[in-house]
């Protein structure tokens, strides 16, 4: 197996960030590094991560200079990235045992630029609250700009494949990467196994559609460089999904 990189940004989550770095240190494949970029957190979590990666070598705390948002710290991580693999995992979700093991099989065997899994939402106690995120089999570029599929926590990269990344300073910066990867002309392999759990707080932006919605509508004109009528066909599409999956939460 080769190394994997897992960037994950933080910012104030000292109440949940030891039990995402848990998640990760109990992974049946081993052979990862947690880097961990911390944007300015103004709480404990910087000194947690610390103390984490004073007994686990492999859990890596980078401190931001300034706090610029989770693109940015995700970049940082990625440019201290050893691995040929990089997965994603924001600091207050979660990964079952299994995780790494079967999707480093499964992007292997498909030789999968992008890969992702399925996936069950838990509540701010860690309660699972939702039913199982089923994944399509595949998506290409232009499927998924119609498509919510791609769970950042999910997501996994073979840079031995998709060449060198990049996240772009842009708000919904890891549904920009997908595209970035997908454009070119890969094809994301999806693995539907339930191997992630997905946090929803108050405070987070699934908790905002509205401000998605927007977000989404930007990445199409000013990032993908869309027409009008195609950025409105793809947005319908998108939006018919994003409301399907949160009534299936």
């Amino acid at each position: 197996m080769a190394l994997v990189s897992i960037i994950t940004p933080s910012w104030n989550v000292a109440r949940l960030i030891g039990e995402t770095i848990a998640s990760v240190q109990a992974q049946t494949m081993t052979d990862w590094e947690l880097l961990i970029a911390d944007d300015c957190s103004t709480d404990q979590t910087a000194a947690i991560v610390a103390s984490h990666a004073a007994q686990d070598p492999r859990v890596k705390l980078i401190r931001q200079p300034r706090n610029g948002g989770p693109a940015l710290a995700r970049q940082a991580a990625i440019e201290q990235a050893q691995g040929r693999f990089i997965a994603f995992l924001d600091s207050d979700d979660l990964w079952l045992p299994a995780k790494l093991e079967r999707q480093i099989a499964f992007a292997q065997q498909k030789r999968a630029a992008l890969s992702y899994t399925a996936f069950r939402r838990i509540n701010e106690t860690g309660s699972v609250t939702g039913r199982l995120i089923e994944m399509p089999a595949s998506l290409n570029y232009e499927q998924l700009l119609k498509n919510t599929s791609i769970a950042t926590l999910t997501a996994l990269v073979d840079r031995d494949v998709a060449g060198n990344i990049a996240m772009k300073n842009e708000p919904y910066d890891d549904f920009c990467l997908w595209l970035s990867i997908l454009k070119p002309g890969h094809v994301a392999h999806g693995l539907n196994e339930d191997l992630a759990r997905y946090r929803v707080r108050g405070s987070s932006v699934s908790s905002r559609p509205l401000r998605s919605a927007g977000w989404v509508w930007h990445i199409y004109r000013n990032v993908e460089q869309l027409s009008p009528i195609k950025s409105a066909w793809c947005f319908a599409h998108w939006g018919a999904r994003a409301w399907l999956k949160r009534r299936e939460f």
